[in-house]
């Protein structure tokens, strides 16, 4: 069923997001991201403790792309 759209204002619309007018069949916005973080860096709770004494990330990615998005 084609849609009626009056007036529409767009402030702003960020890159992570999506905005259509009218009829669509889907949307289906897609994203990558890559992280680095030390030992113990995504723990959650209360109470944790955590001793690395010396700890290091290492990174070293030879690849550009590790999994491409492909619409």
């Amino acid at each position: 069923m084609p849609a009626k759209v009056g007036a529409v204002k767009v402030i702003n619309v960020s890159s992570s997001s999506i905005f259509n007018i009218g009829d669509v069949y889907t949307m289906a916005p897609t994203s990558t991201a890559k992280t680095y973080a030390g030992g113990g860096s995504f723990n959650t709770g209360n109470g944790i403790r955590v001793n690395l004494a010396r700890s290091s990330t290492y990174v070293n990615d030879q690849e550009n792309i590790d999994q491409a998005i492909i619409d």
